[in-house]
């Protein structure tokens, strides 16, 4: 198993969280890197099947503005279910 991929993901997640919570608020290095990791596949499954595509031409942050909206999905989720 290869470390680099994984470093990625962490370091999408904690960017991802870190965006999501200007947005939402609140949070910690650890909650940025769960909502960020958690919101990006939340963001991969719920974007293009509301048909939305994001398409900036720079994949990475392609990448971290799917996640950050699917953070900030999932925080509001669990903020109404709570």
């Amino acid at each position: 198993m290869q470390i680099g991929p994984l470093i990625a993901v962490a370091v999408i997640g904690i960017v991802a969280g870190w965006l999501a919570s200007f947005i939402v608020g609140g949070g910690g290095l650890i909650k940025y890197l769960i909502w960020g990791v958690l919101g990006s596949v939340v963001g991969g499954l719920l974007l293009p099947a509301v048909g939305i595509n994001i398409n900036t031409g720079t994949p990475l942050l392609d990448t971290i503005l799917v996640a950050t909206i699917g953070a900030v999905v999932l925080v509001f989720g669990a903020r109404i279910i709570s």
